[in-house]
């Protein structure tokens, strides 16, 4: 029975700290985009001239690499 009487302003302690932290993650706009992250999967991470460069990158490495 003496646990409880230290559990409990534990417990309260720990409850009013999650709602400060929520406060504070409210306030700075931690939930402004929710969708932008799931949906931010289905979009491309490269364009067609990120592409051509990547490409032209490669040859140019190739050509400087001395063959064995």
């Amino acid at each position: 029975m003496d646990v409880i009487y230290g559990l409990i302003p534990m417990m309260l302690f720990f409850g009013f700290l999650v709602v400060v932290i929520f406060i504070w993650m409210a306030k700075t706009g931690h939930f402004d985009d929710l969708d932008g992250a799931a949906n931010r999967i289905f979009m491309d991470d490269e364009y067609p001239e990120d592409l051509k460069n990547k490409d032209k990158t490669t040859e140019k490495l190739k050509e400087e690499k001395p063959s064995v």
